[in-house]
């Protein structure tokens, strides 16, 4: 019932607002925009500590897995599955023809916990960011990115390792440590 109500609420905000709405069913302390779209919900799996901003088009028809602390920030896009192809190669026929047609790509994503997505992001069928890691902004991920990985570019390669800038943030608040091995697994 909740999960009904929320999903209520961030159409009828949508309406007359952009404010942020808190609690998915077994998330309550996630947060989504009523302007981002989710397509194929059945899909997806949310973990509690996400942030989702404003404008954003996410596709889970094939799976999309969110694990916990993952923050989405505004216009990206995730999507699990791709005709592009399969129309330029197909033409008319694809209206037509039944199953998926040569071209169709379709993969499930994991965006692993507490990784970054910045602004107007692509994430392409089949791929996974990992724990920790950073998608910069205009980037387009296809593929895996490792754990802890910063990553640039269209498409996106490895630039940096987010466990050096942590490192450092850590040395200034040492109390923060414990919080941060017990997600991370370790030291940076």
């Amino acid at each position: 019932m909740r999960v009904f109500l929320n999903r209520l609420r961030r159409r009828l905000v949508r309406l007359i607002g952009f404010r942020m709405l808190f609690g998915e069913a077994g998330a309550p302390h996630s947060r989504i925009a009523p302007s981002t779209c989710i397509e194929g919900e059945a899909g997806l799996q949310l973990a509690d500590h996400v942030f989702i901003g404003q404008f954003n088009f996410i596709d889970a028809s094939a799976g999309l897995v969110i694990e916990e602390g993952v923050q989405i920030t505004n216009f990206c896009s995730i999507v699990t599955h791709s005709t592009h192809d399969a129309l330029r190669i197909n033409g008319r026929r694809f209206a037509t023809q039944g199953g998926e047609p040569p071209g169709y790509r379709k993969g499930a994503i994991r965006l692993g916990a507490y990784s970054f997505v910045g602004p107007h992001s692509l994430i392409e069928p089949g791929s996974t960011l990992g724990k920790g890691a950073i998608l910069c902004a205009y980037s387009q991920l296809r593929g895996g990115a490792p754990d802890f990985a910063i990553m640039a570019g269209q498409p996106a390669r490895q630039v940096g390792d987010t466990r050096q800038r942590d490192a450092e943030l850590l040395a200034r608040h040492p109390e923060l440590r414990e919080a941060y091995q017990a997600w991370a697994g370790g030291r940076p």
